[in-house]
This record gives structure tokens, sequence and C-alpha cells, in this order.
């Protein structure tokens, strides 16, 4: 394969593989563009992100606009690079028609779905949410729509019933190192997505964690397993915030929010809920047992 000169675009942890693999095949990476640094930790220090770092233990020369939307500027900064091509990865910034068309053979996306199926900011969550039995990573042609662009390459990814994000996250990020390799070198030809079957996976926010008991139990497992551990899923006990890191479905029926047993097994609209690893505000997340020791979920207490 022919050494492209490119820039990568992405952010998080997700898009690290992929961007080391393009460096490995000995492509000409001449700029990383990735979210700018952000207030992290107790002491709220500015901290770059995954790609950034990685970017950087590289050798390879990073950019972090703001925005790049209406950025006349950025926007002759990046055709001024004269690419081949660039490969964009989880980003997060919506990039406009000029710096789509800037390289000859355009701008290609990892996207974490087997599209049209979830498109937009979550498709990895959206999936176990939704107890899709298979994710999967397509290769497309980014153009200005959201995820609409024509499909190059595609490859499906089980999904198993215990799944949880992050172990989809690195089977997929894994995926889309190896495929965005094969459709630099194939060049496949771009096929226009189907108009049936489209699904949006909307932008998370902490409230979709809060657990709510009137749904079954098996939906509220799959919130649990996809929503770990961002944003996170909690319920509230007294004026206590009580996040939930695991849990399994069990025996059980009740009034929902319920504690049925000192598991603690938690009734839901149908079915119940045994939880396994909780943690309190300040603490670290511990397995329920050691939890109960210091924190009281008493049998017939109804949790909100």
């Amino acid at each position: 394969m022919k050494p492209l000169r490119l820039a990568f675009m992405g952010s998080p942890d997700f898009s690290v593989p992929a961007l080391r693999a393009l460096h490995e095949a000995g492509h000409e990476i001449v700029a990383v563009y990735a979210q700018p640094p952000k207030p992290a930790g107790r002491g709220q220090r500015e901290t770059p992100c995954p790609v950034h770092r990685a970017a950087l233990d590289l050798g390879l020369t990073v950019r972090t606009p703001a925005r790049v939307k209406r950025d006349a500027a950025e926007h002759a900064a990046f055709a001024a690079l004269d690419l081949d091509v660039a490969v964009v990865a989880a980003y997060g910034l919506i990039l406009p028609r000029a710096m789509l068309d800037a390289p000859r053979r355009g701008c290609l996306n990892i996207h974490a779905s087997l599209l049209p199926r979830w498109r937009g900011a979550g498709p990895i969550q959206a999936a176990i949410l939704a107890g899709d039995s298979a994710s999967g990573i397509t290769i497309m042609q980014m153009e200005e729509g959201l995820d609409t662009g024509p499909m190059l390459l595609a490859e499906a990814a089980p999904i198993t019933p215990r799944m949880t994000t992050p172990e989809l996250h690195d089977a997929l990020s894994a995926m889309g190192s190896r495929l965005i390799l094969r459709a630099l070198d194939e060049q496949p030809a771009p096929v226009p997505q189907p108009d049936e079957g489209v699904t949006y996976a909307p932008k998370l926010t902490k409230e979709d964690g809060r657990l709510d008991w009137t749904q079954p139990a098996a939906a509220l497992d799959r919130r649990i397993r996809a929503l770990t551990p961002w944003p996170g899923c909690f319920f509230l006990h007294g004026d206590e915030v009580v996040r939930v890191h695991e849990a399994e479905p069990a025996e059980g029926s009740g009034a929902p929010g319920t504690v049925l047993d000192a598991a603690p097994t938690i009734a839901c609209g149908t079915g119940a809920l045994r939880l396994t690893r909780l943690q309190r505000a300040g603490r670290a997340a511990m397995p329920a047992g050691d939890f109960l020791r210091g924190f009281a979920l008493p049998v017939g207490a109804v949790l909100s």
C-alpha cells in the first residue's frame, strides 16, 4: 500500500488504536486534530484527551481548535495541508463542507455501528440499551448529514448477553483500526445507505442513568451494562445518591423499587434486579456485601 498523506481527527480512547495503526502502517500523518484540553481531576488541571496524548507520544503535530464549522482560517489551514485523505474517529466536532471536500479522497469516518442503525453520538450504548444481538463498524465517506454518507466497508460484531459498553467499545475500537487500513488500501466502491432501518443514538446525559424501577428488570440490566462507566446509573435512597456499577436479573416480584431481600434484590416493573456492585458519593465502588456494612437498605424500603 502506497503511504498516504493524511490528517487524523479523533478525541477519546476509542480512536487511539486507529491512530496507532495508521502510524505503524507508514502513512504520513501531517496533523492530528483533537478536542482541546479540558479541566479534570481534583485540581481541575487542563488535561489533553487520549488522542492528543497518543499523538504527542508518536511525535505528531496536534491541533486543538475549539470549533471549526464557521472558522474560515481553520478551513484554509486544513486545505493547506494538501491531504490525500482525512480519517475521522469520534472527533466530536462537525466538519463543514469546506473541510470535507479539501482532501483529494475526502474524509473517511470510523463509525461504531452497522449503519444506518444508530447514527449519532452514542451508538455503542444505544445498541446495548436496545438489546441488539450485534453491532459493528462501518467505514463511511463523510458528507454534511449526520452519518448519512455512503458506506465503504462494514463488519459485524456479536453482542453477547452480558456484554458491557467497555467490552463492546474495545472490540469495535480494534475492529475499526483494522478496517480503516483495508479501506485506504482497497478503495472499495461507495454504497449508499439504505433508506430503511435508520435509527438515531442521541447524546447521553447524566439523567439518562437514573434507574426507573417501573421498567422491566431486563431493561434496567441493559441500562446498567450500557451506561457504566458513563454517565453511570443511580437511584435515590433518602437524600443519598447510590451509583449502581453492576447488577443482574433475579427472581422476585413486588411494588417497583421495593427492597425484597438483603442481597439486595429490588422489585422492578417486571421481575427483579440483584445489585452486585454499588458506590456512595465520594467513596469507592465495592461489592454489595461490603457496601451494605456501612449503608442500610432494609428489606421493605422503597427506592426512588
